[in-house]
């Protein structure tokens, strides 16, 4: 029985004319301040919890919030660092 014969396919090359180059915006490092700011709100945030576990009866601002309004302050607080995390280089 004869063998059949195996088709090469030619590799696809692009056409020259059609490419052009992109240039990439390189992105240096971030600010220092928002690093600052970044670590900042993350660690106010936690502190903000723990002393409404704390201290909350000591504190006029704390103790006239209820509690899921201190939770959030400290939760909104933390999640917002966290986010800033996301643009930093």
């Amino acid at each position: 029985m004869p063998k059949s014969k195996v088709r090469k396919k030619a590799v696809y090359t692009a056409p020259a004319d059609k490419r052009t180059p992109v240039k990439i915006k390189s992105a240096g490092p971030s600010h220092p301040i928002y690093v600052i700011v970044m670590l900042g709100l993350m660690v106010l945030g936690l502190a903000w919890l723990v002393v409404q576990y704390i201290a909350k009866e000591d504190i006029p601002v704390m103790r006239d919030l209820a509690d899921w309004h201190n939770f959030a302050i400290g939760f909104a607080l933390m999640i917002a660092g966290l986010l800033m995390t996301m643009r930093w280089r």
